[in-house]
């Protein structure tokens, strides 16, 4: 096994470690560890990577929240289908946008993202909210943009959408958390299909990352069932390692 192999693992366990402890946003730093740790040359193949491997962790991680009941599967649906195509046309407009331009423009979303976390978010919700008339068009809306999002930067768009959620639905916290990571997944799958089709994924990379997110998932789990009360500290220290990567993508990009 080569470095860049156990790179990737390390990575992807990282990734899937921050996801099942804060449910969502190890998304956001799956693209610059390819570029930067695991030593993917191409900003594209990098994105389309990450895409799949993020899908693949938001899937596994969503099972534990489903049963547990903190999923509403209607309005994650509905959110989840608009956003299919707002991610498709995402990441079309992505791999045709120059890499100078495209991690730039990554490097100031991690940033805005990382600002979003540190606001303070309310727990309170309705927990029997269900799908109709009135949110079912504020969910295809607001899964429309966070799919564009999502697939233009080919990140998840977990701290796009439990927001979105919520602001849409009026679900718990909770709730938007679980229904969020069904979103991830589909986002990331469609994203991920885009740059396949072009072969931009590098199937033996994503693997190993997602082997790594399996396990990573697994710790996380364990460690937020006893850092559960300290939930807004990890978003904050977590705000903190996406404003330092952003700040290096920037660097790199404008130095290199």
């Amino acid at each position: 096994m080569e470095l860049a192999d156990i790179l990737a693992i390390i990575s992807g366990a990282a990734v899937g470690l921050v996801l099942a402890l804060i449910g969502g946003g190890g998304s956001i730093l799956a693209t610059p560890a390819l570029l930067y740790v695991v030593g993917v040359a191409n900003p594209h193949m990098a994105i389309g990577t990450s895409a799949l491997a993020v899908s693949i962790n938001a899937f596994a991680n969503l099972i534990p929240h489903a049963r547990r009941g903190n999923v509403k599967w209607r309005c994650a649906a509905v959110f989840a289908g608009s956003g299919i195509a707002g991610a498709a046309l995402g990441a079309s407009i992505g791999k045709l946008t120059d890499a100078k331009i495209l991690l730039p423009l990554f490097a100031v979303a991690m940033i805005v993202i990382g600002v979003l976390m540190l606001r303070p978010r309310k727990s309170e919700g309705d927990s029997d909210v269900v799908l109709n008339r009135e949110n079912a068009p504020k969910l295809v809306g607001y899964g429309l943009a966070a799919g564009a999002v999502s697939g233009f930067f080919g990140i998840g768009g977990g701290f796009l959408i439990v927001p979105g959620l919520i602001a849409a639905s009026g679900m718990t916290m909770l709730q938007a958390v679980g229904s969020s990571l069904f979103s991830v997944g589909t986002f990331g799958a469609t994203t991920a299909a885009t740059y396949a089709l072009d072969g931009l994924v590098d199937w033996r990379i994503a693997g190993l990352f997602i082997f790594g997110g399996v396990v990573g998932g697994v710790m996380g789990a364990g460690l937020a069932e006893h850092l559960a009360k300290q939930r807004g500290m990890l978003q904050r220290v977590f705000a903190g390692v996406v404003f330092a990567v952003a700040i290096y993508m920037l660097y790199r990009s404008f130095a290199g």
